[in-house]
């Protein structure tokens, strides 16, 4: 064993045992972990930031930023409508999902099926009031098991297809990895919806911290039926119903400058109507999107135009402010802050009537309908923003645009025309053209740890391959295998390569250990198949740590999870996949 060799083994584990420990974070422990091998010579200086540039790397990134504008433009309050239901148990709502998740990576990058379905399990999960943490990782593991389905599912099939044909003159065809593949996508997913999800960590701040959020952000605001409104000739009932599934209360209706607390179900709407509702910030919007409605703006007949560029904020009044002792009307809309005022807390209390009439107190909390550029011109002496840059005001007439763009990015790569990283990233930049995202917001959606831990891991990862540390690997395998039955060396490949694919590219994961199946098939005198399917099925099932695969990368700051979180629903998938692959590796491509 030489120097370079015993060194990268032992900076991936001290790298890999302090990310278990969690005591630091774990993009800090991965840079530091590259800086280590650059100092020691193991990584060139001139590729040290290499991984940054990865396409991998990325891809993350633009995913991050794509799901971001389906959102903005209501995309996926859509979905959630169609696949979220609060009655169904989690994990029945796994279940479906992972279904979903699962089916859809069999015919496009599974990295692009979890973009879609990702934000609708995080919205379901915020109105079950559930931390996402429960469901985002067996969502997350079932898109990767459906890339096992098809030729087109997974990069790792299409090399392996590729390796066959040089070795054996004719590649594998669209559906020769169902037979393998699909059962144990089957098997995992049934395993991920039954079983899996219960073996997560339940942090109990998680439901506790997102319960007083809630309940300190409750306010009476007024939400308005416009011209056009789907909203108008349903009836009180129908709409109420609704608000209930958005988690909001409807608690009057205004018309033609009359109040009515109570009223029949039967009554129907018109346009102009003004409703009094009670909800959080998240719930109003959520509920206002989806039923056609609008938020006041100006004078009683002004609504706020869709793709106007607005942001829900909440300010709270510090005792410095100099706000304190005015009439809100003279503050906010048509004095010193831009916007209008849709509700105020005051001591845990909800103020519910003529709210441009209340003298602003210290301590206040204000929901404030704002200009996005406005939102930079807030003296926080003044009023102090609960979260940085508020929550923006879906774009629902960009619904179709966005789908769309995206939709015909997925189309493109599918057909092979054009790469994953090219395609989104001409989506981000007709995103920001068309009025779905801000340029500022492309920045504000990438989630920089992960970043920073993919763009510092892969340049380990690839000091394995150069130092000679993989072809080691492959020698001491074939040295445990001499003399053993085929299907032990099978198995035996099958493991080391899920091992390498947990903390490499499961690209060049393949590449690797590819040629090293293909030659023990030849030595053994048996069917290369068997091989060959079971390297790239074992290169998909990475679900050991959160760098195996880019989703796995993908939810870890969505779902709140630590380094060590992963073996909890990774071990046994892995061990359930072995289970299933080998046995029918054997019968569908007897030895």
């Amino acid at each position: 064993m030489t120097t370079p060799q015993i060194t990268i083994y032992a900076i991936f584990a001290v790298v890999m045992i302090l990310m278990v420990w969690d005591r630091w974070r774990y993009d800090l422990v991965a840079f530091a972990g590259l800086i280590a091998a650059v100092l020691t010579g193991i990584v060139p200086a001139e590729q040290a930031f290499t991984g940054f540039s990865n396409p991998a790397t990325f891809i993350v990134a633009l995913i991050l930023i794509v799901t971001a504008g389906l959102q903005r433009a209501g995309v996926v309050a859509m979905l959630t409508r169609r696949l979220a239901n609060n009655g169904r148990g989690v994990g029945a709502h796994v279940g479906l999902l992972a279904a979903v998740g699962a089916a859809i990576s069999g015919f496009m990058n599974n990295v692009a099926a979890l973009a879609i379905l990702m934000p609708i399990d995080v919205q379901a999960a915020r109105k079950a009031g559930r931390s996402p943490g429960l469901t985002l990782m067996p969502l997350a593991f079932a898109t990767v098991l459906g890339g096992l389905l098809t030729l087109i599912g997974t990069p790792p099939n299409l090399l392996a297809s590729a390796f066959r044909e040089d070795a054996l003159g004719e590649g594998y065809r669209m559906f020769d990895f169902l037979p393998v593949g699909g059962a144990v996508a089957l098997a995992g997913v049934t395993f991920i919806a039954l079983i899996g999800w219960r073996l997560l960590p339940r942090r109990a701040g998680d439901r506790a911290a997102m319960d007083s959020r809630e309940k300190l952000r409750g306010y009476v605001a007024a939400l308005v039926i416009p011209e056009g409104s789907a909203a108008a000739g349903k009836t009180w009932g129908e709409l109420a119903e609704a608000a209930a599934e958005a988690q909001v209360g409807i608690l009057a209706i205004e018309r033609g400058g009359a109040r009515h607390y109570r009223t029949t179900p039967m009554l129907v709407l018109n346009e102009g109507d003004r409703l009094v509702v009670e909800a959080g910030p998240a719930a109003l919007e959520e509920f206002r999107s989806g039923s056609g409605l609008g938020f006041p703006e100006g004078g009683e007949g002004d609504v706020v135009p869709d793709g106007s560029g607005r942001r829900l904020v909440e300010a709270v009044v510090p005792q410095t402010s100099r706000l304190i002792g005015r009439r809100t009307e003279n503050v906010i809309g048509h004095g010193r802050i831009q916007g209008t005022l849709l509700g105020i807390q005051r001591q845990q209390q909800t103020l519910r009537d003529k709210l441009g009439a209340k003298r602003i107190r210290s301590g206040d909390v204000l929901l404030i309908l704002m200009p996005e550029g406005a939102l930079d011109d807030l003296d926080p002496s003044d009023l102090m923003v609960l979260e940085s840059g508020g929550l923006a005001v879906t774009r629902e007439k960009r619904l179709w645009l966005a789908l769309a763009l995206f939709g015909g990015a997925i189309a493109l790569v599918t057909a092979g025309l054009t790469t994953m990283a090219t395609a989104l990233s001409a989506v981000v930049i007709l995103y920001v053209l068309g009025g779905i995202l801000t340029v500022e917001e492309i920045y504000d959606h990438v989630d920089w740890p992960i970043i920073v831990l993919l763009g510092a891991m892969i340049p380990l990862g690839e000091a394995i391959e150069t130092t000679g540390a993989s072809a080691q690997i492959a020698g001491w395998l074939g040295q445990a295998s001499a003399g053993a039955p085929a299907w032990v060396a099978l198995l035996m490949l099958m493991v080391v390569t899920m091992l390498l694919s947990d903390i490499l590219n499961n690209t060049a994961t393949v590449i690797i250990a590819l040629p090293v199946g293909i030659r023990l098939a030849h030595e053994m005198g048996v069917n290369p198949d068997a091989f060959i399917m079971g390297i790239a099925i074992a290169a998909s099932c990475a679900f050991l740590t959160p760098i195996g695969h880019q989703n796995n990368a993908l939810i870890m700051g969505p779902g709140g999870y630590r380094f060590g979180d992963y073996w909890r629903l990774g071990l046994p998938l892995e061990l359930i996949s072995l289970a299933v692959a080998v046995p029918l590796l054997l019968v569908v491509f007897p030895l």
